[in-house]
C-alpha cells in the first residue's frame, strides 16, 4: 500500500527528523558535485489548481536531479480541469507514474486523491496545510542552529495552512509555538486544541514575539483571497513584522518567510534582507527538504 504525504501528521518524529537529516545531506552532495540519480525512468506527476514557482521549480529540478522526469499538469491540461472525477484521475495516474504532487484548494480534493491512489501523493499545498513548506523551514532551522525541541518559535498573522503547519510541527518535533493573529482570523481550532499544551495564542504580535528564537509571517492576503485584500491590510495593520517587533525577539533570532513576500506590508525589507533572515537559504531547502522526501516514500 502506498504511502502518502498529505500532512506532517503523516509523519513520525523519528521519520520527520530522519528527512531533514537526510535533506541536508543530499543539499552536501549537490553542492559537492556528487551525481546520485536512483530513480532513472521514474516519473513524478505534477498537479497544480495553484500557480507556484518555488514548488513547481524544487520539485521538477529535484526530480531531474535524482534521474527521474517530473509532469507539468495545471488543471487547464487535464481532464480533472474539466469535471472528471478525482478518483478516476487518481486511478489513472496511479498507472502511469510512480509519485504524485498535488497543489491544490481543498484539502478535501487530496484527500479523495489519496484514497484510491496506489502511488505515493504528496501535498504540495491546500487551504488547510503546507507540509513541504514545514520540511524547508525546519531544515533551515536544524542548519543554523541545531535540533528544533525546547525552542521558541513566533508565528505572526493569518492562522492559515502554514500556521496549521507550524502546529502540527509543534506536536511532533516537541517545541514551544506562539501564534498572533487578528480576531477573526485565528487558526483551526480543532488542529489548535490538538497541540494546545504546545500553543501559546495572543491577538498581540508584540506579545508573541517576546524572547522568541524564531519569527516566522506569511502574506496577509494569500491565494485566493485577492477581494479581502483591502480589508485584510487594516485587520492586520498592527502585525507588520519589522525592526521594532524583532527587537522584542531574542537578539540571535532568527526570521522567516515561505514567499513571496508582500514588501512593506507583512514584513519590512530592512528585515526580509536583514542580517536575521534566513529566508533564501529557507527557498532553497524546498529542493533538498522535498528530494529527500522524494526518496523516503519511493524507497519503502
Amino acid at each position: 500500500m502506498a504511502r502518502h504525504f498529505l500532512s506532517l501528521l503523516d509523519l513520525s518524529s523519528e521519520e520527520l527528523r530522519s528527512i531533514i537529516t537526510r535533506a541536508t545531506e543530499l543539499k552536501s552532495m549537490l553542492h559537492n558535485g556528487e551525481s546520485y540519480t536512483p530513480f532513472q525512468n521514474k516519473t513524478l506527476a505534477m498537479l497544480f489548481d495553484k500557480s507556484s514557482t518555488r514548488t513547481r521549480v524544487s520539485f521538477e529540478s529535484g526530480m531531474a536531479q535524482f534521474g527521474g522526469h517530473a509532469l507539468f499538469l495545471s488543471s487547464k491540461d487535464t481532464q480533472l480541469g474539466r469535471g472528471e472525477p478525482v478518483e478516476d484521475s487518481a486511478r489513472v495516474l496511479s498507472r502511469m507514474v510512480d509519485i504524485i504532487m498535488i497543489r491544490t484548494f481543498a484539502h478535501e480534493t487530496i484527500e479523495r486523491f489519496a484514497n484510491v491512489a496506489t502511488v505515493p501523493v504528496i501535498n504540495g499545498l491546500t487551504d488547510l496545510v503546507h507540509p513541504c513548506q514545514l520540511l524547508a523551514d525546519l531544515q533551515t532551522w536544524f542548519e543554523k542552529r541545531g535540533d528544533i525541541r525546547g525552542s521558541t518559535v513566533t508565528w505572526i498573522g493569518d492562522g492559515n495552512n502554514m500556521c496549521h503547519s507550524y502546529i502540527n510541527a509543534a506536536r511532533l518535533l516537541d517545541f514551544n509555538l506562539r501564534i498572533a493573529s487578528p480576531k477573526g482570523y485565528e487558526p483551526n481550532q480543532d488542529i489548535l486544541k490538538a497541540a494546545s499544551n504546545k500553543i501559546y495564542f495572543t491577538h498581540d504580535a508584540v506579545n508573541a514575539a517576546k524572547n522568541s528564537d524564531l519569527v516566522v509571517t506569511d502574506v496577509w492576503a494569500s491565494m485566493g483571497q485577492e477581494e479581502e485584500q483591502k480589508q485584510r491590510e487594516k485587520a492586520f495593520a498592527s502585525f507588520q513584522v519589522n525592526a521594532e517587533l524583532m527587537q522584542h525577539a531574542n537578539k540571535d533570532a532568527l526570521f522567516m518567510h515561505c514567499l513571496p513576500a508582500h514588501r512593506e506590508e507583512e514584513v519590512t525589507t530592512d528585515v526580509l534582507e536583514g542580517a536575521q533572515s534566513v529566508v533564501w537559504d529557507e527557498a532553497e531547502n524546498r529542493l533538498h527538504a522535498q528530494k529527500a522526501l522524494i526518496e523516503f516514500l519511493l524507497l519503502l
